[in-house]
């Protein structure tokens, strides 16, 4: 797809801006705790003018399992601590564990466009899949349908739909490299540029790019690992031109969402 070129300190800047004030947007109101409250002046008024959390991510695991059942209970035991909103079969079936309006624990420490807490701005969404499997066509249909009700909600951006790798690459690399992330992107859920690529402008900065697409650059060298796993299938390294050119092409793409 042709896209215009803009200016590529201004994109930059831009994007960067937005990613910081969306992690700066309120999430919800509550009373204190009766038993947490440490301040004795505090007073609870009731108000009517708050709603309820309004999910702005949504991300993509695989649960590493050879069943869905192991990764049922995995997700339901309360000694793991661990939780996603939906589980998907590998024949399509969808199990809700966690309803979307509350905070489930599928994203541990991670970090995404200024996001700190990603558990409380997201969506999990588990796929029972072991990790060195092709992902089965009913459970992918079965996830885009599901992708789709939850566009209908919330009007999360396309650049948003993303894997757990994405937000955490020092510690996760699921889904696997076996996801059709291309799939999902024609689908209208994620970022994809297919070849030939236009080369970057002069003076394109890779490390700003992916700082700009989402990515923690605290640890560099993870991010860059992930990038590479999501959009190009594996660890193996492009050229330096061929990877600019792909962060240059997502930039233009989240940039004209």
């Amino acid at each position: 797809m042709k896209t215009t070129r803009a200016p590529l300190p201004a994109l930059l800047a831009t994007l960067a801006c937005a990613a910081l004030l969306a992690a700066c947007a309120p999430l919800s109101s509550r009373p204190p705790s009766a038993t947490g409250a440490t301040i004795s002046s505090i007073r609870w008024q009731s108000s009517p003018n708050f709603d309820q959390r309004r999910p702005n991510l949504v991300i993509i695991h695989h649960t590493s399992n050879s069943t869905s059942a192991q990764a049922l209970r995995t997700l339901t035991t309360p000694e793991r601590k661990v939780s996603a909103h939906y589980l998907i079969d590998r024949d399509g079936t969808i199990v809700q564990l966690v309803s979307e309006s509350e905070r489930a624990w599928h994203a541990g420490k991670s970090w995404w466009g200024g996001i700190t807490d990603v558990n409380s701005a997201s969506i999990g969404i588990e796929l029972d899949n072991t990790g060195s499997e092709p992902f089965a066509d009913a459970q992918i249909d079965a996830l885009l349908t599901l992708l789709t009700d939850i566009r209908q909600r919330y009007p999360i951006p396309a650049a948003n739909f993303i894997g757990h790798g994405d937000v955490a690459p020092a510690r996760k690399d699921d889904p696997s490299v076996l996801f059709p992330w291309a799939r999902l992107a024609a689908a209208g859920f994620g970022l994809w540029c297919d070849s030939p690529l236009a080369p970057a402008p002069d003076g394109f900065d890779l490390t700003l790019a992916l700082a700009a697409l989402g990515y923690d650059m605290a640890t560099p060298d993870a991010a860059q690992r992930i990038f590479r796993h999501h959009y190009l299938g594996g660890d193996e390294a492009p050229s330096a031109e061929q990877e600019n050119a792909l962060a240059y092409c997502l930039l233009q793409q989240k940039g004209g969402e």
